[in-house]
């Protein structure tokens, strides 16, 4: 059995591509206000928010638990909406060696997708895939589309 995996998702956004990427790479710290019952704290621990490097802890709710991971920002690209957070502390790393999630936003067409990939390695072959994780992200993407839609 594998250890190592990769899981995408692609959602649809209605609001700004530009709004949505600024949300998640400059002012991830605003996500307690957007969406309360997921994401309760995003705190800088160093550096300055939108740099990599910075670390960053978060606070969120996963299958109904309260979890909490550190993250260094591992990549930031403004021209193509990319964002990679790398988690290195917390509860993911007791399950998993590495644990990686890329938010990309691109056009296709008239739509913009906001596309999720989260690569990881499992500790053990008893550890679940990341499918809850991916699931977070797709229902992070539509709650905060529906915020900038609705402002």
């Amino acid at each position: 059995m594998d250890l190592k995996g990769k899981l995408i998702s692609k959602t649809k956004i209605k609001g700004c591509k530009d709004l949505f990427h600024e949300m998640f790479c400059e002012k991830p710290h605003h996500l307690p206000n957007v969406v309360p019952q997921t994401i309760q704290a995003v705190d800088l621990h160093e550096g300055d928010w939108g740099t990599v490097g910075s670390v960053v802890n978060w606070k969120y709710t996963i299958e109904g638990q309260e979890k909490v991971v550190k993250v260094v920002v591992d990549d930031i690209n403004k021209e193509k909406r990319l964002v990679t957070f790398k988690a290195f502390e917390g509860h993911l790393i007791e399950e998993y060696k590495a644990f990686k999630a890329t938010l990309h936003i691109e056009n296709e067409g008239d739509n913009n997708l906001v596309i999720w990939t989260i690569e990881y390695e499992k500790q053990n072959e008893d550890i679940p895939e990341p499918f809850s994780y991916l699931q977070l992200a797709t229902n992070l993407t539509k709650d905060v589309d529906t915020h900038f839609v609705n402002q």
